[in-house]
């Protein structure tokens, strides 16, 4: 596996929407997202980690030598599908231990997180990394990371992505479900709130495409997704 973390990635709050009109439109987009265990949460034992939640969008087959001819065969591309997500979700948790380990700073231990707590994603540990060809996708991919306590969010990219919009955009993502869906709770389960997390995607990356937004589009974005999210 190659997939070490390269660079911190850079901060900032979403782009105006004229670089969307000189690139010809919002044609960037996003293959996956995932939610994942990072090391064993509380009262779990020692093991590798795991997906909670995964999102693949559009129509490109992420292993394209499988031909679709009948039920046998879709099984096997879901299995093959979820095999190279749970390859992302392993190398985003060797990347945030060599993060730490970089830093001289020892990983966190991980605490339940009470409900009514604020969470700051300002100093949360997040980087980039880049998956040559065959590890695990058949194309180069870039992987965009930022850890909370327990868990790990991840955008699957193209390599020539705005770097600096999709961190922007799963910043706001991350801040969004955890706000929103309380992932950090005791007792939370990320499977069991599928639904909301549905909505949260749709909103700010539908159909995984990158959007271009200010601050008060982004701020309408987020009053529109309190409306419509069940309570």
């Amino acid at each position: 596996m190659t997939g070490l973390a390269e660079a911190p990635l850079a901060r900032g709050w979403l782009l105006c929407g004229c670089q969307c009109e000189e690139s010809g439109g919002c044609s960037i987009m996003v293959h996956a997202f995932l939610i994942h265990t990072l090391h064993p949460r509380p009262g779990e034992g020692a093991g590798l980690s795991r997906v909670l939640y995964s999102r693949v969008f559009g129509s490109e087959r992420l292993n394209p030598s499988l031909e679709e001819r009948g039920p046998h065969d879709l099984e096997k591309e879901r299995l093959c599908r979820k095999e190279q997500l749970l390859v992302v979700a392993r190398q985003v948790d060797s990347a945030c231990k060599l993060l730490h380990q970089a830093s001289g700073r020892p990983a966190p231990d991980f605490l339940i997180q009470l409900p009514d707590e604020p969470i700051s994603l300002h100093d949360a540990p997040s980087g980039v990394f880049r998956l040559p060809p065959g590890d695990p996708f058949a194309e180069n991919k870039t992987v965009l990371w930022l850890a909370v306590l327990s868990l790990g969010f991840a955008l699957v990219c193209d390599p020539q992505e705005n770097l600096v919009l999709a961190e922007n955009t799963l910043r706001l993502l991350v801040r969004c479900l955890l706000e929103h869906l309380k992932l950090l709770s005791q007792g939370s389960n990320v499977v069991l709130k599928a639904d909301k997390t549905e909505i949260i995607l749709s909103k700010f990356l539908p159909h995984g495409q990158l959007l271009f937004l200010n601050d008060q589009f982004a701020q309408g974005l987020e009053k529109e997704l309190s409306s419509c999210l069940p309570k």
